[in-house]
């Protein structure tokens, strides 16, 4: 049986790559079209709108316009619109003065303020309420923001970088999103395309996970054998490559060798042959069920609160495991 060796033969691969250097694994034509387009638009300081679904790399693509831009040097600050209340994101946005409103004890400095000169990344932009929708389109349209309570306007000089998953199109002609700002964001649109539109990816990408976290454990693995990467072809990754890094991490942990073989890839959360847990270890298995179940919760949840209502746990628990195993926490 040949052996995929995700260690050695398919690494050469990643490192002739043209998305290696800004951190983008892959050598299919739909990933070097948006390579091509990220180049060619990364030194301008117009809007861009990246579009995909979950889990194709949005954050990585808008790090990397910033990365290769003139103002590299500068700030990028990322905002999740979907991970903040709407009553508390006004203020995250655009700051706030001292008593403009209860608990509004001191003033703070918004989003777009921190990152002057530099760029400021708006994931899941498509879940703005209409009254920041229209407090945005000014920020745009003028180029100034207004702490909340504020009374004189401050001048910003920020490239705006904004993400989702949902169609913004659609949503404007149902009346959920304005039109005006759509036209704003959707200056150059950068469309990333799923997991099962660039399959021969999939070993370039299998290689990149096996040795970030393998190295990350302290484990040696060779690579795949071929029954174990024709299922992960084969496979239709609904979560894109955030599922596909899920999965071999897990098959990281579960290898009981050094060969990764097909029982030890779960693919759709079940597997009829794949080992339920790690090991015999019960203190290994434990914490892997712990982070497992963490991990599931958080990325059907909006926010850390909704996680923990969804494990019956507080949301005082929950930062006790998050601080427990801080991957979880940066991959939010």
């Amino acid at each position: 049986m040949e052996i995929v060796r995700s260690r050695y033969r398919s690494m050469a691969t990643v490192d002739e790559d043209p998305g290696r250097r800004l951190g983008i694994v892959g050598h299919s034509r739909a990933i070097a079209s948006v390579i091509q387009r990220i180049e060619r638009v990364a030194a301008t300081r117009s809007t861009v709108l990246i579009t995909g679904e979950t889990g194709t790399g949005k954050e990585l693509v808008a790090r990397a316009l910033h990365g290769l831009s003139a103002q590299r040097d500068m700030p990028f600050i990322k905002v999740n619109c979907a991970a903040i209340p709407d009553t508390l994101l006004e203020s995250e946005l655009f700051g706030h003065v001292r008593g403009a409103f209860t608990g509004a004890t001191t003033a703070k400095r918004g989003k777009f303020a921190m990152a002057h000169r530099g760029s400021i990344f708006l994931d899941e932009i498509g879940t703005l309420n209409g009254p920041l929708q229209a407090k945005l389109l000014r920020v745009l349209q003028e180029r100034e923001v207004e702490p909340v309570g504020g009374e004189r306007p401050e001048r910003i000089d920020v490239r705006v970088i904004s993400a989702t998953n949902r169609n913004l199109a659609r949503m404007m002609e149902e009346g959920l999103f304005q039109e005006d700002l759509y036209y704003r964001l959707h200056v150059i649109p950068i469309e990333l395309p799923p997991l099962r539109d660039r399959l021969d990816d999939i070993p370039v990408l299998v290689a990149h996970f096996v040795d970030k976290h393998a190295s990350r454990i302290g484990r040696s693995i060779d690579g795949l054998d071929e029954q174990a990467m024709a299922d992960l072809i084969r496979y239709a990754w609904p979560g894109n490559i955030r599922e596909l890094e899920n999965v071999i991490e897990r098959a990281v942990i579960l290898s009981p060798s050094s060969l990764i073989t097909r029982d030890s890839i779960v693919l759709g959360g079940a597997s009829g042959r794949a080992a339920c847990v790690p090991s015999l270890n019960l203190r290994q298995n434990v914490e892997w069920i712990e982070r497992e179940t963490i991990r599931r919760a958080l990325e059907l949840s909006v926010v850390k609160r909704q996680a923990a209502r969804a494990m019956g746990i507080t949301p005082r628990a929950l930062a006790y495991y998050l601080n427990k195993y801080p991957a979880l926490n940066e991959r939010r």
